[in-house]
């Protein structure tokens, strides 16, 4: 990416120091904070993650808490979330903190990236936040900030072109302000330089650099490969309720949603007939079919289009009964699933 990035702190810091949003996980730096909230906002709105954070570390204040903490929990604080593939790694690398770091956080970037779940965005995010050592974090918001400066019109979402804008940010880190620097680039791309829209260029600390502002071409940049269409999947899903509440079944170990809870569900769209085959085959009796559903879930890779049939039965099956509290308290149920309650 042709483009000098020396001016940038110099423009970024009093702009963030002035601009900087309140936020939760900016209230200090401990490493776990930092680790945790960068983890939460893969692939998630901000607004989103907020309460969750702060729930999250209600229980679970320290590493060594999320290291001992059982599984079950770790999935219902992360319950609605996403991507749990993320929480399950958050506990596999304060397990390998407390057994090979003796507890504390590391401070070594290729220590902290060999942690499990944690990719160069994340290890460079932690130790400039938490360590102020000069380490870019570069995701989809400062490559849009970067090709935008460089009217860069090559797809920039591929591993060479993310390598040579973290050794050319790398090299312009301002001692003492590593931290603010991250954060600033970060904090310019979610609310300046925006996707899905025209940047607001008027508000720009950057916007005199801009070679896509000088252009009028901010909205031809930034340039990505065009993705796979994702894979469509038909299911039916059965809310079947009996006196002990609601039957749920836990998910495979490995793979989407991976040790999580489930509503019974089988693949194809049944009319209500066939659907009530299926539940006898259970081995259950339905005794009212009280109402037929359709729900969408999307995932990064698949969308699940799912009709969903609310069942009064009786019966146990090989299933496990849980009371709507114990749903709301206990169980972790994915999104795709809460819906339909």
């Amino acid at each position: 990416m042709n483009f000098d990035f020396s001016p940038l702190p110099g423009r970024l810091l009093p702009w963030y120091a002035e601009n900087r949003r309140e936020l939760p996980w900016r209230r200090d730096r401990q490493p776990y904070h930092v680790w945790l909230s960068e983890i939460m906002l893969q692939q998630t709105r901000v607004e989103a993650v907020k309460g969750y954070y702060l729930r999250f570390l209600a229980a679970l204040p320290t590493v060594a808490d999320l290291a001992a903490a059982e599984e079950a929990l770790c999935h219902k604080l992360w319950e609605g979330l996403g991507y749990y593939s993320r929480v399950r790694n958050l506990q596999k690398a304060a397990r390998v903190i407390v057994e090979t770091h003796g507890g504390v956080f590391p401070t070594d970037y290729a220590a902290v990236r060999a942690l499990p779940g944690v990719g160069d965005y994340t290890a460079g995010a932690i130790c400039s936040i938490a360590f102020e050592q000069p380490t870019p974090a570069v995701d989809g918001n400062v490559l849009r900030v970067a090709a935008r400066l460089a009217l860069h019109e090559t797809p920039v979402d591929t591993p060479a072109v993310k390598r040579a804008l973290t050794e050319a940010l790398a090299a312009v880190y301002p001692a003492g302000h590593c931290g603010d620097f991250t954060q600033a680039l970060m904090e310019l791309g979610a609310t300046v330089c925006g996707p899905g829209g025209a940047p607001k260029c008027d508000l720009c600390p950057l916007a005199g650099l801009c070679r896509a502002h000088h252009a009028g071409r901010e909205l031809d940049v930034p340039v990505r490969t065009v993705k796979k269409p994702r894979r469509q999947e038909e299911m039916t899903v059965f809310l079947l309720e009996s006196d002990r509440g609601f039957a749920i079944r836990k998910r495979p170990d490995r793979g989407l949603l991976a040790a999580l809870w489930e509503f019974p569900h089988v693949p194809g769209r049944l009319e209500a007939e066939a659907a009530l085959a299926a539940v006898e085959r259970w081995g259950l009796r339905p005794t009212e079919l009280i109402q037929a559903v359709e729900k969408k879930h999307i995932f990064t890779h698949v969308e699940w289009n799912m009709r969903g049939y609310y069942l009064r039965c009786e019966g146990s099956g090989a299933f496990t009964w849980a009371s709507r509290e114990a749903l709301a308290g206990e169980y972790a149920l994915p999104t795709a699933f809460r819906q339909f309650l």
